[in-house]
């Protein structure tokens, strides 16, 4: 029960916007401000279901590949996630 209610408050959304964006900065950026990034996709994920829908794509998309598949796997499914 606890768990229904914490994934309404966006934990889901969270979980996949840490991932998604630490995913980018291991794979192509090391510099690249996860924190900022995280943030900007949590707060899109709770404005706008249409986002939160693609960032559920992009992180199972990117979810146990390597960053060369997820580069060719994923770029359409991310790209509007992160840049």
């Amino acid at each position: 029960m606890a768990l229904t209610g914490m994934a309404g408050c966006g934990v889901d959304a969270a979980l996949d916007c840490n991932a998604i964006c630490d995913k980018y900065a291991s794979c192509y950026d090391s510099d690249y401000d996860t924190s900022a990034c995280e943030s900007r996709c949590r707060d899109n994920a709770a404005d706008d279901e249409d986002y939160k829908r693609k960032a559920d794509v992009c992180d199972a998309c990117l979810s146990d590949r390597a960053c060369t598949s997820a580069t060719f796997s994923c770029g359409a499914d991310c790209a509007a996630v992160v840049p």
